[in-house]
């Protein structure tokens, strides 16, 4: 064999070795697909909730109207149609000459609700999302206290985004905080791994590459549940931040790598509304305000039916609210799925479940105590990583 023969052989083989790790995370996606559906046959359909009853939505998505974007306003529409949601939470960058808030979609599309909001940089503080969004453009140069004010009096609310990034954590301005953004989470992809990735597994598991970059928020987590400890009441959210900008163009074709479609069916934000209100932006905003909501990675498994709720003496909440300890309060979860319940008290966890679709936690100090829910039938990775996280009870 000549040398360049033997050149040529080498890498062949090289590239061949190089792929065995691709080849073998495809396999584990087809585990994982296979593993999702028999989950799907095993849940357990909740019976008819009398108090609340539950929405499931998207927050943080992005059109052409504020730039970085895209997206049309029909594609979002469809979008959410095609996924059964039954909310969107719009929250358009500002731009200087128009009111992207007041342009985007707002109120009922195709049965859809729709809600319009910004994002909007505040001045040594951070971003955050204002729901509904701002009267004015120049309003964007206001603190973040005069932005809050003005989002409250419109019973609105104001959401931290990216909370590594935000420096007004001493502010009681805000609502809520993003603890979990995909966006944040995808821009850890190593890019070159990535492309290898789609090559093997695109065609088949488009939405499945996912599991290969999800990750715990734990930073995010912890700079919740350290303001919360301080005494402040904050609800979690998780946003898509959607903006259908990210895909390959060749000699005219296209390659749209986070189609809304896609994006809508990862991780939503799950309400509960009390029966016979029904689904208004008035009562979308006070269940989050009131931190009446959870993280769900749907994609994994539909989360619909988990409940999180505390009881002391004659007195039941829901999470989002305080409970009031009279010798000891009962925390009792339900999910429809078997799954491992880790109950967390200020942010360190105190109990670990496994393998329940109902547990009940007795607990006899004040605190603020959540939950995550993890799924450990299936595959590595995902498996380590979150199901779903809940608001807390604030037992006091």
């Amino acid at each position: 064999m000549r040398r360049w023969q033997k050149i040529l052989f080498a890498l062949i083989v090289l590239t061949l070795l190089s792929q065995l790790p691709f080849a073998y995370r495809r396999r584990r996606l087809a585990d994982l697909r296979e593993t999702i559906q028999q989950l799907a046959a095993q849940r357990n359909s909740s019976a008819f909730d009398p108090v609340f009853r539950e929405y499931k939505g998207v927050v943080h998505v992005h059109s052409f109207l504020g730039g970085h974007s895209n997206g049309t306003l029909q594609e979002i529409v469809g979008a959410a149609k095609s996924n059964h949601l039954d909310f969107v939470v719009i929250t358009e960058h500002t731009e200087r000459d128009i009111n992207t808030a007041a342009m985007t979609l707002q109120g009922i599309h195709d049965g859809v609700m729709f809600l319009n909001g910004n994002e909007v940089s505040v001045n040594n503080a951070g971003r955050v999302l204002l729901i509904p969004g701002l009267q004015s453009q120049s309003d964007a140069s206001l603190t973040l206290e005069a932005l809050a004010q003005q989002v409250r009096a419109k019973q609105g609310v104001s959401i931290v985004a990216y909370p590594q990034e935000f420096a007004g954590w001493n502010s009681n301005a805000f609502d809520g905080v993003e603890v979990y953004n995909l966006y944040t989470n995808a821009r850890q992809i190593n890019r070159v791994s990535m492309f290898f990735e789609g090559l093997w597994a695109y065609s088949s598991y488009p939405d499945l590459l996912f599991a290969n970059f999800y990750k715990r928020p734990d930073e995010n987590l912890r700079l919740w549940d350290q303001a919360q400890t301080r005494g402040q009441r904050l609800t979690a959210l998780a946003g898509v931040d959607a903006h259908a900008n990210v895909g390959l163009t060749f000699k005219g074709i296209g390659l749209q790598l986070d189609p809304y479609e896609r994006s809508f069916q990862l991780v939503r934000v799950h309400l509960l509304i009390p029966q016979g209100e029904g689904l208004t932006a008035e009562t979308v905003l006070k269940a989050v305000r009131d931190g009446h909501c959870f993280i769900g990675f749907d994609l994994f498994s539909d989360t619909t039916g988990f409940r999180f709720t505390g009881s002391s003496g004659s007195e039941t909440k829901l999470q989002g609210d305080e409970l009031l300890l009279k010798g000891e309060a009962r925390l009792n979860v339900s999910v429809p799925l078997q799954s491992r319940i880790i109950l967390l008290k200020n942010g360190t966890r105190i109990r670990d479940e496994k393998g329940k679709m109902n547990a009940e936690f007795v607990v006899t100090e004040p605190g603020n105590y959540r939950c995550e829910i993890y799924l450990p039938q299936l595959p590595h990775p995902v498996r380590e990583e979150p199901w779903i996280i809940s608001n807390p009870i604030y037992v006091r």
